[in-house]
């Protein structure tokens, strides 16, 4: 099995981010509650995707790439921070957003206009027109450049959040569960196979914050970043463990996350956001009144950012 060494990565984030029980939280739901905080990676305003890019954009460096174009919602955290660690790496962020969420100037939009990032507004559902979009762009630029899919969600973007995992495994603590948000699948998939390989008593739980079939796209994430890593172990259904948490739409607040939001930030102080990370927090809730977790066992929620959506929607 390949050691992540080997693969090309540049250092963008803030790393290893720090783990803590949240006590008030623990406290209030008679469940230890840890928290480690991917909001805090260093570049923009932090979040998962930072991990993500480490690997893609080294990838696409070493290609010789001048231009990166990603996608994602009008109000898309990884399109931003994708801007952001591209415009540190001397490549212009070009982002083809879904006309689709808050696309006025604010949240994620105004920091894009900060950072004077170049946005066009595609008005389609299908990433694959969009993609094609990106090839015409690009080849009228006629300057190399370098497609990163949305999210960062695939093998080579899964590398960051099996990183993540090695993280968690040397911080001297066994956890039963690992719940974090699932919106595209990479991190969930990361976080899974890393368990899988690294975490045997963890239980990863992804909580979906979308309607996409991620029964199937986790575990194919997760058998094409085995591929990659060139490990043999066999990934099963078994393997992905997912709770619909999506409530109205995607993009769409619902009840149950903004009751967590305010929960996080009255208690502990911590942000979380209406679109992922407070829909995925309402579900750790709703797991702890179902009794999904035995007395004595530890949770740790991965908080993944998004604190410029905040920005943009009504918590």
């Amino acid at each position: 099995m390949r050691d992540l060494n080997e693969f090309p990565r540049v250092r963008l984030g803030v790393l290893p981010t720090r783990i803590r029980r949240m006590e008030q939280i623990s406290r209030t739901l008679g469940v230890n509650v840890y928290i480690k905080r991917d909001d805090l990676t260093g570049i923009g305003l932090g979040g998962n995707k930072v991990r993500k890019l480490e690997f893609l954009l080294a990838d696409a460096r070493a290609k010789g790439a001048k231009v990166v174009f990603t996608t994602g919602g009008a109000q898309s955290n990884h399109a931003m921070l994708t801007a952001a660690c591209a415009n540190k790496l001397g490549m212009k962020p070009i982002l083809l957003l879904k006309k689709r969420g808050v696309t006025a100037c604010k949240g994620n939009r105004f920091l894009e206009s900060l950072m004077d990032t170049e946005v066009h507004y595609i008005d389609t559902d299908d990433y694959g027109e969009i993609y094609a979009e990106m090839d015409r762009m690009g080849q009228a630029l006629g300057l190399p450049y370098y497609k990163i899919p949305c999210g960062g969600s695939n093998a080579l973007g899964c590398l960051g959040y099996y990183a993540c995992a090695e993280e968690i495994s040397q911080v001297g603590i066994t956890f039963d569960h690992i719940i974090c948000a699932t919106g595209s699948g990479g991190t969930h998939a990361g976080l899974a196979l890393g368990a899988k390989l690294l975490l045997p008593r963890s239980k990863v739980t992804g909580m979906a914050v979308d309607s996409d079939p991620f029964d199937e796209i986790v575990p194919r994430l997760m058998r094409q970043t085995a591929e990659l890593l060139e490990s043999d172990i066999p990934i099963t259904s078994e393997d992905v463990h997912l709770r619909n948490m999506c409530g109205p739409g995607y993009a769409i607040p619902s009840e149950e996350g903004n009751a967590a939001v305010r929960l996080v930030a009255q208690k502990e102080g911590i942000f979380l956001d209406p679109v992922y990370t407070g829909k995925a927090f309402a579900g750790l809730i709703e797991m702890v009144k179902e009794g999904a977790f035995a007395s004595g066992e530890k949770v740790l929620f991965v908080h993944t950012g998004g604190a410029g959506g905040l920005f943009a929607l009504e918590a």
